[in-house]
């Protein structure tokens, strides 16, 4: 599959060897070691007021399972400081794949399997974006295209800008090089119209659309009914009304006669 999909001349112009990393923004893992130490003191503190201080069990045991977690948490994100300040991106060209920290994790994406395109923020990064950052942050989506996971990265989680546009540069190029971004088999996402529907889909579409048309069908012609029938009683009013005064203008006719008459 990854022969057809490959383009031989792309390949040729990519480095043979060697493992670009791209490190972490220093001003974030400076801020999570001394947010990390904070709040470990704190959990600690609560600890000790918990064991020290507290007789009520159940307020004890509160404080014990918060300041624990608390004091857990905060030293598995002072150890991953210290992970991601190696590497939060590296570009392995020795064993051919994109590896990336996720927690204590290391995914290596292989380069036929991956495809690196433009990302966009969610909705809560936008809204940082736009109200307090005074530069433009660019994303980035790495992506496995035979998994249901994708992974996303952006300028400021990486040292520097030129280190993401230069990130950005070599997935673009490696994911043009290999192709998987074209594979059949890949992953579609919910926005990705799907060109290659069975038998039985396409069927069902026919199905669906087929009695959606009889069902329009049908209330039109309701509609034409109901307007026949409000017709035809606006005929039948207009009808007795003409009538009835035709008839109080025979009877003012003839009590006038019998009036001159007398």
């Amino acid at each position: 599959m990854s022969n057809e999909l490959e383009n031989k001349e792309l390949i040729e112009k990519l480095p043979k060897e060697g493992v670009h990393c791209y490190p972490a923004n220093p001003s974030k893992i400076t801020r999570n070691r001394i947010l990390s130490v904070v709040f470990c003191l704190l959990g600690a503190f609560l600890v000790a007021v918990g064991i020290v201080k507290v007789s009520d069990n159940i307020i004890k045991i509160g404080l014990l399972v918060v300041g624990g977690l608390s004091a857990l948490i905060s030293i598995l994100v002072f150890a991953q400081s210290f992970l991601i300040a190696k590497y939060r991106v590296a570009v392995d060209y020795n064993e051919k794949n994109v590896v990336l920290r996720y927690r204590y994790s290391k995914i290596a994406i292989p380069f036929e399997n991956f495809d690196g395109r433009d990302g966009t923020p969610d909705q809560a990064e936008a809204l940082i974006d736009k109200n307090f950052k005074k530069d433009k942050t660019y994303y980035l989506v790495l992506d496995d295209v035979f998994e249901d996971a994708c992974y996303q990265t952006s300028s400021t989680d990486l040292e520097s800008v030129d280190d993401f546009k230069q990130l950005r540069d070599e997935c673009f190029a490696i994911a043009e090089a290999y192709g998987a971004r074209n594979s059949k088999d890949k992953v579609k996402f919910y926005y990705e119209k799907d060109d290659d529907k069975d038998a039985g889909s396409t069927d069902l579409d026919a199905l669906i659309e087929e009695t959606r048309a009889e069902k329009k069908a049908d209330e039109e012609a309701e509609a034409a009914r109901r307007a026949e029938e409000y017709a035809a009683r606006e005929a039948e009013e207009a009808a007795a009304r003409e009538a009835e005064e035709t008839a109080e203008s025979e009877v003012a006719e003839s009590s006038e006669e019998k009036t001159e008459e007398e």
